[in-house]
């Protein structure tokens, strides 16, 4: 589980984040980062109703949250992080979201 300090909790950080902030796309996943004014890096997730019924949109929630917290040494202080899952992020492993998510944060967000 991610920390308060560590969540991004205003509409307004995600949308700046998203316009604003360095796109990384994969198979299952759009990861946007962006330089925050915290002194913590902050994560965001966005899993929308294309991707499946609550049950399975709240399952892939918790896989992404779950990468972040392990990744979270890996992110420079004051990045702001939203990730996007897309449609097929349902029928992906963990693994495979593991994989996606840390290569985009190395690319993008790295310490």
């Amino acid at each position: 589980m991610l920390a308060k300090p560590n969540r991004l909790t205003r509409g307004s950080d995600y949308k700046a984040v998203v316009r604003r902030g360095s796109r990384c796309a994969a198979a299952h996943t759009v990861t946007y980062v962006g330089d925050g004014e915290s002194a913590h890096a902050r994560f965001g997730f966005i899993v929308s109703r294309q991707v499946g019924s609550a049950v399975i949109r709240n399952t892939v929630r918790r896989r992404l949250k779950a990468v972040c917290a392990a990744a979270l040494s890996d992110v420079r202080p004051g990045a702001d992080v939203v990730i996007r899952a897309l449609p097929s992020a349902a029928s992906a492993d963990f693994g495979m979201l593991r994989d996606e998510v840390v290569r985009c944060l190395r690319r993008k967000a790295a310490a």
